[in-house]
């Protein structure tokens, strides 16, 4: 069962930032930040940010290899990779 989400007022953050901060390093779970009894901020660790940042970056190339193929654009797979294996080729002398 999922744990529920860490919330916390932005004035408790003031006050224990570095507390929140070895919280969400050491737990990766998010901490939710509020303002005003609003949603404000979310706050993770910077291993989460990285990981969300290189699947985010992994489906914007996906989208656009969609959108070459919807458009008949592109290259060929097999194209692809011949110089895909010549780059390793390369890359091991």
């Amino acid at each position: 069962m999922p744990s529920a989400p860490k919330i916390i007022p932005i004035s408790d953050l003031r006050q224990n930032a570095s507390d929140v901060v070895k919280s969400v390093s050491s737990s990766r779970e998010p901490v939710f930040i509020t303002q005003r009894g609003r949603a404000a901020a979310v706050m993770v660790s910077m291993e989460v940010y990285k990981n969300a940042q290189h699947e985010m970056d992994i489906l914007h190339l996906l989208a656009r290899g969609e959108k070459e193929i919807a458009a008949g654009t592109g290259y060929e797979l097999e194209d692809v990779l011949r110089e895909a294996d010549l780059y390793l080729e390369a890359a091991k002398r």
